[in-house]
């Protein structure tokens, strides 16, 4: 199954995030940023593919300033959307 990892550089703004996503309705968890992945405080926000633009939209209407970015698990690589 494909699944989305949220990444951010703080640990408040990553379960802020999570919080406001699991209050439109999406599940979401918190998982360890994998290594690969350098931009992080650690944890990560684990979000499957339908909630993708709801969490694009919550991006671009909220102020996260340790946003790092989207992922995805393509092979042995992340991707960055």
């Amino acid at each position: 199954m494909t699944y989305f990892i949220v990444v951010f550089r703080s640990r408040s703004e990553t379960m802020k995030f999570a919080n406001i996503l699991n209050s439109y309705g999406f599940k979401s968890a918190f998982v360890s940023t994998p290594r690969k992945i350098s931009v992080s405080c650690g944890i990560s926000v684990k979000i499957e593919p339908k909630g993708v633009q709801v969490a694009k939209e919550i991006l671009k209407r909220r102020q996260f300033y340790t946003f790092g970015g989207i992922y995805y698990l393509k092979g042995e690589e992340y991707i960055k959307i």
